[in-house]
């Protein structure tokens, strides 16, 4: 059995996580990566994905973010994210329109660099969609 540490997981609306858990999958901007007790100082920014939590008592969570960055501390892990939901509260209408916002945003983009950031961020939603909703 893993060794717990404290997660939290925090969005401007409110603390959805607060407990000791086993491990943390969290999307990081250069990938996903896995927290656990004792982990090497980081911090890192969060790109939209799905936060997957251990509880020390050995169930699993899930959770979508969207961006944000996480702290990580030998002791601990914050994550605190730009909004985030439980996956089993996810609107799919909530997806859908940030999904055209984002084809939007594409769109009016002035010039390449903030085309290219639109596109990639983009890019994420739908892979989040399709890895989380059922088609």
């Amino acid at each position: 059995m893993a060794e717990a540490f404290q997660f939290e997981l925090v969005s401007p609306e409110r603390l959805l996580v607060s407990e000791q858990v086993e491990s943390v999958v969290i999307p990081g901007a250069e990938g996903e990566m896995t927290v656990m007790a004792h982990h090497a100082p980081v911090m890192t920014t969060i790109k939209p994905g799905v936060v997957t939590v251990k509880t020390a008592a050995g169930q699993q969570e899930r959770y979508v973010v969207f961006g944000g960055f996480a702290d990580i501390v030998p002791a601990g892990c914050t994550l605190l994210a730009e909004s985030a939901v439980a996956v089993g509260d996810i609107d799919r209408a909530d997806l859908t329109r940030r999904i055209q916002e984002a084809r939007e945003d594409v769109a009016d983009a002035k010039d390449d660099q903030t085309r290219s950031k639109a596109e990639q961020f983009l890019s994420q939603l739908t892979t989040l969609e399709g890895a989380i909703l059922p088609a």
